[in-house]
């Protein structure tokens, strides 16, 4: 007797639909799997016959054949058990073929017939809803996960014995129900870190301000104990929460690398991702054996922070040049492309040289050689790419004593979060999303300038020698800076503004 069922694997973050089919016939009694599977899913015939055997089945001693297709695509991982388990008991008669139309079944099967979680299901379910099926059976601790689906009916369940109660219609099992907007929202705390605990530095948290509302590169500059990682590490306080959409975008993201937390069904901040300086770029960029995303994927729509950034390897910080233009990160192997999503910010923090006092000379221990050196691991393009660069002063005791209670993080938000609105009602209808993801088109269209702003960008434009590139980038910041604002045009003081954070890297660099 011959029987299929629907499941999928996950290639990259995208999913594919997996047809398993079993057939049993007069021959040697075997159980022979084919498709262009990985050793995980082969070994998945020693799993379902000892979960069959203790749920109380007793195959027949008759040549059993499964194949997965289509053929052409390599099949990975440990979720392929229970669809393989549910085919052939669909052979066998045990459950009837048309309760298993329309249906994605994935789950990996210990010994005990228990059904264990597996990654990617936010993916698969996703997938589901894209074929047109009414209902996804996945492990229980998974079905929170792929309830965040709308529109899909989701059976989780915890043994074999459950799964073939369901589809013979003896158990009626209830489809897992979430609210996304609830889940997205609950469990919520306040933030243990605030802006309001650093005192004085107010230049650089405003820059910071710019820089997440318009979702602008940073790179923060500054004497050792200064405050840089302060800064950089309080900027999820002053993210704006997530829609809907992004969470799931998110979430998709970090179930295909296995990294949700147990019963968290949705992702409900925005990453912050600060890998260690001794990342290799693999790590960084995504890839392996089977292409994994790295950590600038995982940093999607939320911030990289490359702490001492000039400690990093230089190909590693090479490899960031081409996502922070495209927005994508693409892999090419030998057994496909993979193309992972790589919308982050960067923000990055440094000293200005080895010793970390530079230009103090009273102070700076290094010589012109090992300054030129140390800043010159940070390569012109790379540099031209960082929106805001923004130099952190040494603190004065006087203004430490002081302890003067600055602005709170909860207040920042909310003017980032008026300017994410003024950005998403702007750009509806578009591909952009922020005011960083401008191209060269647009910025003519949205980032018009008066006579008075056009002449200063001509004489600031000749005077610092500045790209193309660059002098896109003070348009763009400058339109941030205006909706912070809450100007519909870019006037004098914002453009000015936006060309003082170019002058960091003038300062250092040139």
């Amino acid at each position: 007797m011959f029987s299929s069922v629907l499941s999928a694997c996950v290639c990259g973050i995208e999913s594919i639909p997996v047809h398993v089919e079993a057939d049993i016939s007069d021959g040697l009694p075997v159980m022979n799997m084919v498709g262009y599977l990985a050793s995980e899913v082969k070994e998945a015939q020693d799993r379902v016959r000892s979960a069959m055997r203790n749920t109380g089945i007793r195959l027949p001693v008759k040549r059993i054949t499964v194949n997965l297709w289509p053929a052409d695509i390599r099949k990975a991982g440990s979720a392929f058990d229970l669809p393989i388990a549910s085919a052939i008991l669909g052979a066998l008669g045990m459950v009837p073929a048309g309760r298993m139309e329309k249906v994605v079944i994935a789950g990996e099967l210990s010994l005990n017939a228990e059904v264990n979680p597996v990654n990617g299901i936010l993916t698969m379910a996703a997938g589901a809803k894209e074929m047109k099926c009414d209902c996804c059976i996945v492990p229980k601790q998974n079905a929170q996960e792929a309830a965040a689906i709308p529109g899909l009916t989701v059976i989780g369940v915890q043994t074999l014995a459950e799964v073939i109660a369901y589809l013979n219609d003896e158990t009626a099992l209830q489809p897992e129900y979430v609210d996304p907007e609830e889940l997205l929202t609950q469990g919520e705390t306040e933030e243990r870190m605030d802006y309001a605990d650093i005192f004085g530095q107010e230049a650089v948290k405003r820059a910071a301000e710019v820089a997440v509302s318009g979702r602008h590169n940073l790179l923060i500059i500054g004497p050792p104990g200064a405050g840089k990682t302060m800064i950089a590490k309080r900027i999820p306080t002053i993210l704006p929460r997530l829609t809907m959409e992004e969470s799931l975008e998110i979430t998709k993201i970090y179930s295909v690398c296995g990294l949700l937390k147990k019963g968290e069904g949705l992702i409900r901040k925005r990453p912050f991702r600060s890998p260690h300086h001794t990342v290799t770029t693999n790590a960084l960029a995504g890839g392996g054996r089977i292409p994994r995303p790295g950590e600038i994927s995982l940093a999607h729509l939320g911030v990289l922070f490359l702490d001492e950034i000039p400690e990093f390897s230089k190909p590693a910080l090479e490899i960031l040049r081409q996502p922070m233009e495209e927005r994508v990160i693409h892999i090419a192997r030998n057994r496909g492309n993979y193309t992972f999503p790589a919308d982050f910010m960067l923000a990055a923090a440094m000293n200005p040289c080895r010793c970390g006092f530079y230009p103090d000379m009273e102070k700076c221990s290094c010589n012109s050689g090992e300054i030129k050196r140390y800043l010159g691991k940070i390569s012109g393009p790379l540099l031209d790419r960082m929106d805001i660069c923004s130099e952190v002063p040494r603190m004065e005791y006087g203004r430490m004593a002081a302890k003067r209670i600055g602005e709170t993080s909860e207040a920042i938000r909310e003017r980032v979060s008026r300017a994410h609105e003024i950005q998403r009602r702007r750009y509806q209808g578009t591909p952009f999303r922020y005011n960083a993801e401008l191209t060269p088109a647009a910025i003519g269209t949205y980032c018009a300038l008066g006579k008075k702003e056009e002449t200063l960008l001509s004489e600031v434009f000749d005077k610092l020698d500045m790209s193309m590139r660059g002098c896109h980038r003070v348009l763009r910041v400058a339109r941030t800076i205006a909706d912070l604002d809450g100007s519909d045009r870019i006037r004098t003081e914002h453009l000015s503004e936006a060309v003082m954070y170019r002058m960091g890297d003038r300062k250092f660099w040139h």
